[in-house]
């Protein structure tokens, strides 16, 4: 049967809404790395790559409302501290300018992370029978898989 922010229980609720605060802890690190990849990519690419790390923190930016936004849905509260978020996610700062083979690999590295994140987050809300927030977790889980393969054809 398919719940609703509404219809789900206080347990369900708090379930979800941590798991997605998990996401959205995962997806700030990552718009920062890729903002901080974007602001120093050096080389022969430089062009196609300061392009493509662009388009990935922008969506991300934008990602990370539409998850917060699903977390006050569910009448929760949206962790949003720096220190909270880089403490939480799975995915790490880099320090300093790595080489561009560096970036697209760790962006990568930090893609696959967000999509395996967000699946799971997706079946835990399928279980409670939240489609709204399965879907939401697949089409985020999606766009973080083609981000992913995009870099690795950058590094084949």
């Amino acid at each position: 049967m398919t719940q609703t922010a509404q219809t789900l229980s206080t347990s369900a609720n708090a379930q979800i809404a941590e798991a997605l605060n998990q996401c959205v802890a995962e997806t700030a690190v990552t718009t920062m790395m890729a903002q901080n990849f974007h602001w120093n990519v050096t080389g022969m690419a430089f062009g196609p790559l300061h392009e493509l790390f662009q388009k990935i923190y922008e969506d991300h930016f934008t990602a990370q409302d539409d998850l917060a936004e699903r977390i006050k849905a569910l009448d929760a509260h949206a962790h949003g501290t720096l220190a909270g978020m880089l403490s939480r996610s799975k995915v790490t700062e880099v320090e300093g300018a790595p080489s561009a083979q560096d970036m697209i690999r760790l962006l990568k590295e930090a893609q696959e992370t967000l999509a395996e994140t967000l699946a799971g987050a997706g079946e835990l809300a399928a279980g409670h029978g939240d489609t709204l927030t399965e879907d939401l977790c697949i089409a985020r889980g999606q766009t973080h898989e083609k981000f992913a393969w995009i870099l690795r054809a950058h590094l084949a």
